[in-house]
């Protein structure tokens, strides 16, 4: 089974790459860019059948860290 995470910062936290992007961004000369925001994507390839909450305890305690980021797994 192919997992897709989705690992976003949560609202409030500072974004320095997403401030640099929009900074660049505009630097280029593309106006109306109003905020940037720089999340992370995780695939993985798991056995058919893995529970959903070893799927939860994986992203818990490795691939997002909960104080500062919000994760959304995408079964495909």
């Amino acid at each position: 089974m192919k997992l897709r995470i989705h690992v976003t910062l949560k609202p409030g936290v500072l974004d320095p790459q997403g401030k640099a992007i929009e900074h660049a961004l505009a630097g280029l000369g593309f106006a109306g860019v109003n905020g940037a925001r720089v999340g992370k994507l995780i695939e993985l390839d798991v056995a058919d059948g893995t529970a959903d909450a070893d799927i939860d305890s994986m992203c818990r305690q490795l691939l997002a860290n909960t104080v500062i980021e919000n994760y959304r797994v995408e079964k495909a």
